[in-house]
């Protein structure tokens, strides 16, 4: 057995002990994120059983905030059980991290909703996902410490990667649990109690973790900073004096963590919402198609893991952020192209202008919206439909050449109708091996940036405080860049009446994110691990 994992020559090739690493640390990591991504699919449903509201995209905002708050509190968990890494050890802390996020889990298949416990229903929802965040802020750093300090130094990407496919693994878990659901339950089943089923079994999933995990003993590198008696006594305190650190946290905050988050979001809730809600398509067929797509391209985590291996990490991440800039929004239309092209044809032909008071009292988070110019503005987001506003004194909608004065909803229906703007996307044009392509590729972008990241923020800190140091700017960085990303993009999209407006929101993480990797990140591949 090595006694670190950072010297060729100290380093012991034991490769049935490194399958059990890699194979305990993903699949782990495959279910606490299948619990995180349940609850981002489920999103719209949830908003409408535990924020009732006569404003669907009210409801549907709630839930995404309540989704954003459990990614807001990741920081808290990463400094909380960095802590307990650093000092108590690996191996025990993501054991307790994916306890609790099995039992936070868990617990929300088993909530009243707001019709049978008012407020107390999204109370206690919120409540559960700020426990699966403070869970998800210490497992990540668990997992990809453990994983890289067996790893032998010319092999440290490509083993990590497994934990970032895992990811991938979640999501994809994730949705084929709602997808069998929803195939075995009648519609109106599913919404009524169906939707309790994915939730409900990751009690199994955190049975089967723990069971493995158990059989772990601990990283190497620890047991010899154990017995050597160096360890930190105050992580926290140590990561913010130990020389040259603060700067390597803010690297890897504003270089490394919010760029691949938002890039990664972006491949999977950004393209989902933007199916559902822009292009019109069904919620089963979207998630097929995110399926499909996803699988294609998720063995590409593994292999620009093990590239950064041969190559470097700064290389590979600096290309796909370029990547992710040129090509995002070419993606977007490509998949809007495939999905619904008669909505594209509806755009460019006849143009949408809703005309209203420059002062329109619109609030997306309204629970009803009582004037007509909010009524209008709440039909159109709801619609996906893309639109420019005027001033004027009265309300208007303008459709080509068609103008109709007010609001009524059966009115805008049929003017849009009669525009060749679809309700839903019209299975006789729909293209689908370009949703397809354009949702692998964007994974596939995803993978570019977020491979080889565990081995980047591992070799990037020192041993004794490095559970602390890595998790920190990690969960800001994708619990705030990233976690808050399906709101703000959003509400974006809604504010601006632009389908693709939020889409700006990752552009600007990302070109940040490449400015700092490219001046202050170090290159960091075969480094030893102290």
């Amino acid at each position: 057995m090595a006694t670190a994992a950072g010297s060729a020559d100290e380093y012991v090739v034991d490769p049935k002990r490194d399958r059990l690493v890699i194979t305990a640390s993903a699949l782990g990591t495959v279910f606490e994120w299948y619990d995180f991504f349940v609850y981002g699919i489920l999103a719209a449903l949830l908003g409408r059983l535990f924020f009732p509201a006569d404003n669907p995209t009210a409801a549907t905002l709630a839930s995404l905030a309540a989704f954003g708050a459990g990614f807001g509190v990741r920081p808290l968990g990463a400094l909380l059980f960095g802590w307990f890494g650093d000092r108590v050890g690996r191996k025990y802390t993501f054991l307790i991290t994916i306890s609790l996020m099995g039992g936070a889990t868990a617990a929300i298949g088993f909530l009243p909703t707001y019709e049978s416990a008012g407020l107390l229903a999204p109370i206690l929802l919120v409540s559960l996902r700020l426990l699966q965040g403070l869970a998800l802020g210490g497992e990540y750093g668990g997992a990809a410490i453990y994983v890289a300090e067996h790893a032998p130094p010319t092999k440290r990407g490509q083993y990590t990667s497994w934990i970032q496919v895992s990811v991938v693994g979640g999501f994809l878990l994730s949705l084929v649990m709602v997808l069998a659901c929803r195939a075995a339950l009648t519609p109106e089943e599913f919404d009524a109690w169906g939707w309790r089923i994915p939730f409900l079994a990751s009690i199994i999933m955190l049975a089967i973790s723990l069971y493995i995990r158990m059989k772990l003993s601990e990283s190497p590198v620890f047991k010899a900073m154990k017995e050597a008696g160096t360890t930190s006594r105050n992580p926290f305190k140590d990561s913010l004096t130990y020389p040259g650190n603060i700067k390597r946290v803010l690297v890897a905050l504003f270089g490394v963590a919010a760029g691949l988050t938002v890039i990664y979001y972006t491949s999977q809730f950004g393209t989902l919402y933007f199916l559902q809600g822009t292009a019109r398509v069904g919620e089963t067929e979207a998630l097929l198609y995110m399926a499909t797509g996803a699988s294609l391209a998720a063995p590409l985590y593994v292999g620009f893991g093990a590239l950064s291996d041969r190559v470097g990490r700064k290389k590979i991440l600096l290309i796909g952020y370029g990547l992710t800039l040129v090509l995002l929004f070419p993606l977007f239309h490509l998949m809007a192209d495939g999905a619904n092209p008669a909505l594209a044809r509806a755009t460019q032909a006849n143009p949408v202008t809703l005309e209203m008071p420059a002062d329109c009292d619109f609030n997306v988070f309204a629970p009803k919206h009582r004037t007509p110019c909010a009524q209008a503005l709440n039909y159109l987001s709801k619609r996906g439909v893309s639109y420019a506003k005027a001033d004027s004194g009265t309300v208007a909608l303008r459709v080509g050449n068609q103008r109709v004065e007010g609001f009524d909803q059966a009115t805008y229906t049929a003017t849009l109708a009669a525009a060749g703007y679809p309700d839903k996307a019209d299975p006789a044009e729909k293209q689908p091996w370009k949703i397809i392509l354009a949702v692998a590729v964007m994974v596939a972008l995803s993978a570019m940036t977020y491979g080889q990241v565990a081995a980047i923020l591992v070799e990037m800190f020192p041993a004794r405080i490095r559970y602390t140091s890595m998790s920190v700017p990690y969960h800001i960085g994708s619990g705030y860049f990233g976690g808050f990303l399906p709101l703000i993009s959003q509400y974006i999209v809604v504010r601006t009446g632009d389908a693709y407006a939020g889409l700006w929101y990752t552009i600007a993480v990302v070109v940040m994110a490449f400015i700092v990797s490219a001046i202050w990140l170090p290159e960091t591949h075969r480094k030893q691990l102290d």
